[in-house]
């Protein structure tokens, strides 16, 4: 029986998560699971933690790490005995810790990107508020300027996307990742990932998830142990 395999994605604003997140579920067939998504669908199904989250997200606020783990910790429950891949959770220590007493991650990338890179991504990034979907107009643009390509209805862009609070975040998300990333490198489970576009870092997460995981011919997969 293939044994279950977690891990983790790190990464300031515009590193792109989502992009290597959807790669890496697709190439080894984990189940890619954002938070991003998760606090969209409780707003959306007016749930009681939706309509608390609510709060926090018009008012352009970080959800509590009380609300965030709330809201994550059952769905991760419900798939104890699923492989996956988290995107935006854990954010912070508080949340870790809560993330380590369900289970127990194998794998954590962080992605470090350089700051013009951040600029220039977020500078260009549109998003359509109601799905989540991203729109770069660099790279990724949609069909119809302004337009998201499902629904048709207005893209908006975030106001902590652009240039003059980019640098805010950025420090915030340092002073909040760092305590996260040195817990999971006592464990020896995070490694760093450098440079600025997709294509060019991939090699080497693919490498990095070939090495955790072996590929059954079957599609299945299991962690590799040692010899």
């Amino acid at each position: 029986m293939a044994k279950l395999f977690r891990a983790a994605i790190m990464g300031p604003p515009g590193s792109g998560k989502g992009t290597i997140c959807k790669r890496i579920a697709q190439s080894f067939d984990l189940q890619y699971l954002s938070s991003g998504h998760y606090l969209r669908e409780s707003i959306a199904a007016n749930t009681e933690a939706g309509v608390l989250v609510r709060t926090y997200v018009e008012r352009s606020m970080m959800v509590p790490d009380h609300v965030m783990t709330g809201l994550m910790l059952p769905r991760l429950e419900q798939l104890i005995s699923q492989s996956w891949l988290l995107d935006g959770f854990p954010r912070t220590l508080s949340q870790a810790r809560a993330l380590n007493s369900l289970c127990q991650l194998d794998l954590v990338i962080s992605l470090n990107i350089p700051y013009e890179t951040l600029r220039e991504r977020l500078s260009d990034r549109w998003v359509h508020a109601a799905s989540g979907r991203v729109y770069n107009l660099g790279f990724n643009p949609p069909q119809v300027k302004g337009k998201d390509d499902v629904t048709g209805e207005a893209l908006i862009q975030h106001d902590d996307d652009k240039p003059e609070a980019l640098l805010s975040r950025l420090r915030y998300y340092k002073d909040v990742a760092k305590p996260v990333m040195d817990l999971y490198k006592s464990q020896g489970i995070l490694h760093a990932v450098s440079g600025t576009e997709t294509d060019k870092i991939w090699p080497y997460i693919n490498s990095l998830l070939s090495a955790k995981m072996h590929i059954q011919p079957s599609g299945a997969f299991q962690t590799q142990t040692p010899p």
